[in-house]
């Protein structure tokens, strides 16, 4: 691991020689300036990881120097040195962003303790804003993948959102539609990235539990409570809290959270006293709130305090437009995952999955996509990779069709499933000249299943 560089700012040589030989017994890399020009002259080469500044310099102030560097917004953390008893600069200097001060003669024990923990300090600050711009990447609006209007409307919205800093938000979508990551991308572009982003799915986490989970409880709130444990709301102070599926919440603990949306406070279980928070609510469910409040399953007063400005995810189905760049998509992905070089899809394979109904929206698509990529064995996937359900163009879905436009017609006595299915395959071997692989295209099934129906009927 390499050394941490310190400059040491100081005009008396004695000093400086003496903090040189302590610095680099503690095994860190040393800089020296006599002046303030010379330490401005070595900040455009060298960054170093910490500075220690005299406030009394031939050519000016530490005072000045320090609001050089806030200026330039290094980052750099910088312990100040200055004059017994002077306490009025060192506050300056703290609200101007010094890390400490150290009082001269200077304790070395003192010193090598402050410098530990402002590098420390630093480390800390790094990792987070690392870990902030690495989220952002990977949660943000250019993750939500699709080119059709209706997505980009909601992309919009988000943004608009985010920038607003809406403390209570709904998203509704049917399931698999991407509600997770819309909650995500409202954190992540907002200006509360660099807090916590806690999601707790309401659905998953029993009636009797769930208060504890989002509040916490106090030290003998019951017979378990061995010691305080603080909720989500707590440990996401400043950041967002995703509830998915809220329409699961039970009726009564409805009304402890609205108050929480309401004020921002809230008690421990056990608890005498209020806590206060500031958390960005994002709430999520695939159910028809409006029809629950109907029911009386949903209250009424919270249905109306989420849904101001409620975000709404249209299904694939009615966005067909967004299949083949998410198919681009996926591929990309699983690509690097299994270490293949799969280029794309077919024209046949892609006219399948336009057809399809996708009741399970973009998390059925992935999947599908996902099991292809581990079948195909060449650099296109085909329809002899695709799920067999999804041969089937209503996915489930009923689809009405004006009458004498039907695929297959009925005849008036009735027929035969078996029947039905025996004379397809014939008719596909027949337009196929035999060929099993075309004929199995043809009927949008695998050809292993093709040869099983073929055996199964006799047609061989």
């Amino acid at each position: 691991m390499p050394r941490e560089n310190v400059l040491i700012v100081d005009d008396e040589k004695l000093i400086r020689w003496s903090m040189r030989q302590k610095l680099e017994s503690w095994n860190y890399q040393v800089l020296e300036a006599e002046t303030l020009q010379e330490a401005r002259a070595l900040l455009q080469s060298e960054v170093p990881d910490l500075i220690t500044l005299d406030m009394k310099l031939p050519d000016g102030s530490g005072i000045d120097f320090l609001k050089h560097i806030g200026q330039s917004r290094s980052g750099v953390p910088v312990i100040v040195i200055t004059a017994f008893g002077v306490v009025d600069v060192a506050v300056q200097a703290l609200k101007l962003g010094a890390y400490d001060f150290i009082e001269k003669p200077i304790n070395f024990e003192k010193l090598e303790n402050s410098i530990r923990n402002a590098l420390e300090t630093n480390r800390l600050k790094t990792q987070v804003a690392q870990t902030s711009k690495s989220n952002k990447t990977r949660f943000g609006l250019e993750n939500i993948v699709g080119k059709s209007r209706a997505l980009s409307e909601v992309l919009e919205l988000i943004q608009r959102l985010a920038r607003a800093g809406a403390s209570t938000l709904l998203v509704q979508g049917e399931s698999g539609t991407g509600k997770d990551l819309v909650s995500r991308a409202l954190h992540y572009e907002s200006a509360r990235r660099d807090h916590p982003f806690f999601a707790l799915n309401c659905a998953a986490i029993p009636e009797t539990l769930i208060e504890t989970e989002l509040f916490g409880y106090e030290k003998g709130a019951f017979t378990d409570a061995k010691s305080m444990k603080k909720g989500v709301f707590e440990m996401a102070d400043g950041g967002t809290v995703f509830l998915d599926e809220i329409s699961e919440m039970h009726i009564n603990m409805q009304s402890k959270f609205l108050r929480v949306l309401e004020d921002q406070t809230f008690r421990r279980v056990g608890g005498v006293r209020d806590i206060s928070v500031n958390v960005q609510v994002v709430a999520s469910t695939n159910r028809n709130l409006e029809q629950a409040v109907r029911e009386r399953m949903f209250r009424e007063d919270l249905f109306y305090r989420l849904s101001v400005i409620p975000i709404l995810i249209p299904p694939l189905r009615e966005r067909k437009e967004d299949i083949p760049v998410l198919v681009d998509h996926f591929i990309q992905r699983y690509n690097i995952q299994f270490r293949k070089n799969v280029k794309g899809i077919t024209p046949d394979g892609l006219k399948l999955l336009m057809a399809y109904a996708w009741p399970g929206n973009i998390r059925e698509l992935k999947n599908a996509v996902e099991r292809a990529m581990i079948l195909v064995d060449r650099d296109m996937i085909d329809v002899t990779q695709l799920p067999i359900r999804i041969s089937d163009p209503s996915g489930g879905v009923p689809v009405s069709q004006p009458a004498g436009d039907q695929l297959v017609k009925l005849p008036p006595e009735g027929a035969g499933l078996d029947d039905v299915e025996k004379e397809l395959i014939q008719q596909a071997l027949q337009y196929a000249n035999g060929n099993k692989t075309k004929a199995s295209k043809l009927l949008r099934i695998s050809r292993d299943t093709l040869r099983y129906k073929v055996q199964k009927h006799g047609l061989e």
